[in-house]
């Protein structure tokens, strides 16, 4: 809602230019659109050769060793006295 109030506002100031703009959005996406998707192929083809290249460490049970969202031990003051909270266990 916002853009198409801010195309209002540029229709009523400089309207050629909102007439321009309306014309050329279609064209220029359509230009764009082969770039988009040679990206999304390109993305598709490293997340291919990523998966291979780890595969063997998974089947092995690498796995991932830190999760994003949780560390793998819960913080404890011991844990934290000694200092090695960071390390994850171990």
């Amino acid at each position: 809602m916002t853009k198409f109030l801010l195309w209002l506002i540029l229709l009523l100031l400089c309207w050629p230019l909102a007439l321009l703009a309306l014309v050329l959005y279609p064209l220029v996406w359509l230009i764009l659109l082969p770039f988009r998707l040679v990206g999304i192929a390109v993305e598709g083809v490293l997340e291919l050769i990523r998966a291979v290249v780890l595969l063997p460490a998974r089947v092995l049970g690498g796995g991932r060793r830190y999760g994003a969202w949780a560390p793998r031990q819960a913080f404890s003051p011991a844990s934290m006295a000694t200092g090695r909270w960071f390390s994850g266990g171990g």
